[in-house]
């Protein structure tokens, strides 16, 4: 029996490795199939698959690269003194200037504020770029360079619509390490990046991610046009590079979200090259200018106007004597390429026009009257803030008497606010503490009437307002919703 029994056990043992070798021989075979490599017993098989740390796809490695791109970048150190309320100690604010002064003798002086940045040097002559927001109320700034060394820094310009501000190391020693400006337009979303800085004044701190996304707008101004990276960027880190993978400077890191993780944006180098060799040249940016008034392209819109699709964008209002007045563009066309370019928002037409050089001229093509049409704009230079209030009637100095801004009502808004036509105009923001807010203004009323003259567009609330004198009664005609009501105040502040 017990013979017997051994032998049973023996064969079954048998049976078992010949059923697994036949199981594991079927399975290599169908891997084979596959084009996977078989199985081979002595090589044990990990569960997870090991991922390069240091090896991205293309170019260098990340320690390459950080060490290339390092001398480069520079710790800025700015120090301003506040005016004001704002630069005032809290007994000054509390007992006011002229009793502190009486009590304790000179109002003694503003103490300084100090905050920390980053940035680029960008030429051997130690030219280096930045974030305006980091040097504009500077009065004065300190530049540190990997190697510890300190040099004063000079202002040469700052362009505020784009955050971008350009520095000169003054110490006359010769020459700077420098990184180089890339291609922005060819970085592509999954790329490898890195991001280089001063995060909370540590200095040379470099963090590595990708693009996850081009062209974000966030609503800064007309030329938002970011790369979005997942490299950690903090406060500190402003002014400072994003590299890609040859070590190229593609962007400057401007903004974060707050409260948000892997969210940050940088400013496209094509667009800081730009801006950066104007300041460099003339210490300031000339613009291009078009003169239109413009707003998105709804379905509906694009429906309304016979177009094809809702691409492109819709001209409401054409300023007189500009450059768009006079290559005849008018309210209602649909504006589709800017110099061969596609324009699929306000957005890209105001970048578009806004770095295009002015007296230069641009084919414009539009949708009007169930077809398209080409014309040629010898595109202006934009006016300044102060030109555009003194160029527009009644414009910047009667609205801020006011306490209004106000916009044309748009056959989109008419619609959206039930309303019968688009007479009228609507106010867009109410300026806290004025008198028209103290009167009951609200954002989202539509002006209809001014001292009992009808308001239809812009023109005429522009000419009723153009010769008011701070201390002139107003009487406003608004209607709100389905509800009409007066409103009246003294033009002036509250």
């Amino acid at each position: 029996m017990m013979v017997q029994l051994k032998r049973r056990t023996l064969f079954g043992v048998l049976a078992l490795v010949l059923v697994a070798g036949v199981a594991l021989g079927a399975f290599t075979a169908t891997r084979a199939e596959l084009g996977r490599p078989p199985l081979v017993a002595q090589a044990p098989v990990s569960p997870l698959p090991i991922l390069p740390v240091q090896m991205p796809p293309q170019g260098g490695t990340f320690a390459s690269v950080a060490e290339s791109i390092k001398p480069a970048v520079i710790n800025i150190n700015t120090v301003s003194r506040g005016a004001g309320l704002q630069g005032r100690t809290p007994f000054e604010e509390f007992f006011g200037e002229e009793f502190f002064r009486r009590f304790f003798g000179e109002v003694p002086e503003r103490i300084p504020q100090r905050s920390l940045g980053s940035g680029v040097i960008v030429d051997a002559t130690g030219i280096a770029l930045t974030n305006a927001h980091v040097v504009e109320k500077a009065t004065e700034i300190e530049v540190v360079t990997l190697d510890g060394g300190k040099h004063k820094a000079k202002l040469i310009g700052v362009d505020k619509k784009t955050d971008l501000a350009v520095l000169k190391l003054d110490d006359g020693k010769g020459t700077f390490k420098h990184a180089r400006l890339g291609d922005s337009d060819r970085i592509q979303v999954g790329d490898w990046v890195l991001a280089v800085g001063s995060p909370f004044g540590l200095q040379a701190t470099v963090t590595a991610g990708i693009i996850s996304a081009k062209a974000r707008q966030l609503d800064q101004g007309p030329f938002d046009d970011f790369l979005q990276t997942d490299a950690a960027i903090n406060p500190g880190n402003s002014g400072g590079p994003l590299v890609n993978m040859q070590g190229e400077v593609i962007g400057i890191n401007t903004a974060i979200v707050a409260g948000g993780s892997g969210i940050g944006f940088a400013i496209p180098s094509n667009m800081a090259r730009k801006i950066y060799t104007e300041l460099r040249d003339k210490g300031r940016v000339t613009r291009g200018w078009l003169g239109v008034s413009i707003q998105p392209l709804t379905p509906e819109l694009a429906r309304s106007f016979g177009a094809k699709d809702p691409k492109g964008v819709l001209i409401n209002e054409v300023v007189p004597d500009s450059p768009a007045a006079k290559a005849g563009l008018k309210p209602g066309d649909i504006l589709l390429e800017f110099d061969g370019r596609p324009m699929e928002g306000p957005g890209d037409l105001q970048r578009a026009v806004g770095f295009f050089s002015p007296d230069r001229t641009a084919k414009v093509k539009v949708w009007r009257d169930q077809g398209d049409k080409t014309v040629e704009v010898k595109i202006g230079q934009a006016p300044d803030e102060r030109q555009a209030q003194q160029q527009r009637p009644g414009g910047g100095r009667a609205r801020s008497m006011l306490g209004l801004e106000v916009r044309p009502v748009t056959p989109e808004i008419a619609r959206q606010l039930n309303l019968r036509s688009t007479d009228g105009v609507i106010v867009v923001r109410v300026e806290d503490g004025s008198a028209a807010a103290e009167a009951g203004v609200q954002r989202g009323d539509v002006v209809k009437q001014l001292n009992g003259q009808t308001v239809k567009t812009m023109v005429d609330f522009e000419r009723l307002t153009r010769d008011m004198k701070e201390g002139d009664p107003l009487t406003v005609l608004l209607q709100r919703g389905p509800m009409s009501l007066y409103v009246a105040f003294r033009v002036g502040r509250g």
